[in-house]
């Protein structure tokens, strides 16, 4: 099954650019489908992997940069970007 994900990050500091740069770093590195833009980063791929890059992504980003806010929003289905 192909899920599209969009992801926001607002972590929850002053000097939030380059926190949020290496998130959108760690999506582009998974070998999904990224596309970060100004307001979100849209994430496509199979449904497990995506489900599991954005777990791993979550974690990594509270482990590493503590409190923040993540929104998401997930469609199912098999149209991809350009297709």
């Amino acid at each position: 099954m192909y899920l599209s994900a969009q992801l926001s990050y607002y972590p929850l500091t002053d000097d939030f650019k380059p926190i949020v740069s290496e998130i959108v770093k760690r999506l582009e590195q998974s070998g999904l489908e990224v596309y970060p833009n100004r307001m979100s980063t849209q994430v496509f791929g199979e449904f497990d992997e995506v489900m599991r890059v954005v777990s791993d992504t979550m974690k990594w980003a509270y482990e590493t940069h503590g409190k923040a806010a993540f929104t998401a929003n997930f469609i199912e289905g098999d149209r991809r970007p350009g297709k």
